[in-house]
C-alpha cells in the first residue's frame, strides 16, 4: 500500500509509506486531501525528485484497465466500470419529447430545428461519453501521480470476417442483406415465412417481432425474428410465453472500432508522450509472464512492466449519473396524478451515493427516506442493510461521479 502526496502546487509528487505519511499528518506537515485513494497535500515546499511511472490503459467498452508502474513496482491499480444506459435514457427522452409534442398537445412543425448536419469527426453521444469517461479516468491518475508516459490498448474488429471466417475480397462489399429491399424482408426470408412462436402455426399474416426492446437492441436482424400476427399479439399481452434470445450483438466491437483513433488523439492533444498498443501483443506479454486474465493485470502489462511488484491492493472505480432532469415519471397515479421523479438534495445531511462508515464497513447510500432511514450497499451491489437509522452513519466522503471503492 501506497500514499499518494501533492505539493502545495497541488501538482503530484512519488507516493509515501502509510508511516511517513502518519509523521507528516502528525506533526502538522500535510493534510488529507482525498481519503480513496488515500492523498495528502504537503504544507511546506519539498524537492521534487521523480522516477518515471508509465500509466497503462486497457481501454473497454464497459470496464476500463488502469495500471501505474515503475520498472521496479506497481503504484496505482483500479478498474473502472463505465457508463452504459446512454442509449436507453436518449430513446426515452426522445420518446417522452415526441409523445408531449404529437399527443399532450398539438405544436406546428418547424423545419430545421435541431443541429442535424454532422460536422467532421461527429461521434454519437454514448460513444463520446465512453471517450470522455476514458479521459477522465486517466485524468484522475494524473492528479495523484507524476506521469511519464501513457501506453493505451486500442482494438479493431473485423465484425464481417467474425461472422463468415471464410470471407475474401468483393464479398465485403456485399453483406448477408444483398438483393433484399430492407431488413423486414430479409428477416422473413431468413426466418423461411414462418412463425417461429409456436410449432405448427399456419397464421399466413406475419409480423416482424423486436426480442430486445427497440431502445437498447436497435433493428439489426440479430435483434429481429418472425411471429405469426396472434402470436405477437398474445405474447405482447402477456398470453403467450417465449423463450426467445437475439444473436450475437456486435455492438462492444463496433464501438472499440470507433473510439480507437478518436481516444488515441484527444489523448494526445493532452499529455506529451503517448503510444498504442494492440490486444495480440498484451495477450502474448501476459501468457508469458504467467499472469492471470483481468483488466487490472492486462494494464499492468501494457505498461510494459509485466513483473513489477503489484500493490497489496486495487481499487474498483465506478462511473455514474450525476443528475436527473426527469422532473415527473412517466406512469401516472390514480387520478392522473403525476409523481415527482427527483429526489431531495439532501436527507438528514446525506446525498446519495455518500461514502459512509457502518460497523467499520465503508460503504454508500442507494437510497434515502425522509424518515432517516437509508439503505446501503457496496458499489458491486452487496447489500449492507436494507433499513438504518442516519444517525448510525458516519460519513466519509460526499458523492461524486467517480465512485472508489478499495480492493
Amino acid at each position: 500500500m501506497c500514499v499518494y502526496v501533492i505539493n502545495q502546487r497541488k501538482q503530484p509528487l512519488m507516493p509515501c509509506s502509510p508511516r511517513k505519511a502518519r509523521v507528516l499528518l502528525k506533526e502538522g506537515k500535510a493534510k488529507v486531501v482525498n481519503r480513496t485513494p488515500f492523498t495528502i497535500q504537503l504544507l511546506y515546499a519539498t524537492g521534487e525528485t521523480k522516477q518515471n511511472i508509465t500509466l497503462g490503459v486497457d481501454a473497454g467498452s464497459k470496464i476500463v484497465g488502469l495500471s501505474a508502474t515503475t520498472a521496479k513496482k506497481e503504484l496505482y491499480s483500479a478498474e473502472v466500470t463505465i457508463r452504459n444506459d446512454i442509449v436507453e435514457l436518449l430513446a426515452t427522452r426522445s420518446q417522452n419529447r415526441r409523445n408531449k409534442r404529437g399527443r399532450l398537445r398539438h405544436r406546428k412543425s418547424r423545419f430545421l430545428n435541431r443541429a442535424n448536419i454532422k460536422r467532421k469527426g461527429w461521434l454519437a453521444p454514448s460513444t463520446l461519453n465512453k471517450i470522455n469517461a476514458h479521459l477522465k479516468v486517466v485524468d484522475m491518475v494524473y492528479k495523484i501521480l507524476p506521469v511519464s508516459n501513457i501506453v493505451a490498448e486500442v482494438a479493431s474488429f473485423d465484425i464481417q470476417k467474425i461472422k463468415n471466417p471464410n470471407i475474401t475480397g468483393v464479398e465485403y462489399q456485399q453483406g448477408e442483406q444483398l438483393d433484399f429491399w430492407n431488413v423486414r424482408e430479409y428477416v422473413l426470408f431468413r426466418d423461411g415465412h414462418e412463425c417461429h412462436g409456436k410449432r405448427g402455426c399456419k397464421n399466413k399474416i406475419l409480423n416482424i417481432h423486436h426480442i430486445e426492446t427497440r431502445k437498447t437492441g436497435g433493428d439489426s436482424p440479430s435483434n429481429l425474428i418472425t411471429l405469426c400476427k396472434e402470436c405477437h399479439d398474445n405474447y405482447h399481452k402477456g398470453k403467450l410465453k417465449l423463450s426467445l434470445k437475439r444473436g450475437v450483438s456486435f455492438k462492444d466491437a463496433a464501438f472499440m472500432g470507433i473510439m480507437r483513433w478518436a481516444f488515441y488523439n484527444r489523448l494526445k492533444e493532452t499529455y506529451s508522450d503517448v503510444k498504442l498498443t494492440y490486444g495480440y501483443i498484451t495477450k502474448d506479454i501476459r501468457i508469458k509472464n504467467g499472469l492471470e486474465k483481468s483488466h487490472r493485470i492486462d494494464a499492468r502489462c501494457i505498461s510494459e512492466n509485466p513483473l513489477a511488484i503489484p500493490l497489496g491492493n486495487w481499487y474498483y472505480v465506478k462511473q455514474r449519473r450525476r443528475h436527473n432532469r426527469q422532473i415527473h415519471r412517466a406512469n401516472l397515479l390514480k387520478g392522473g396524478i403525476r409523481k415527482n421523479n427527483q429526489a431531495p438534495y439532501e436527507v438528514k445531511g446525506f446525498r446519495l451515493f455518500d461514502k459512509v462508515l457502518f460497523e467499520n464497513i465503508e460503504c454508500f447510500i442507494s437510497g434515502r427516506r425522509s424518515t432517516g432511514l437509508f439503505k446501503i450497499k457496496l458499489l458491486d451491489g452487496t447489500l449492507i442493510k436494507e433499513s438504518i437509522k442516519f444517525s448510525k452513519l458516519k460519513l466519509l466522503q460526499r458523492t461524486k461521479s467517480l465512485l472508489t471503492e478499495k480492493r
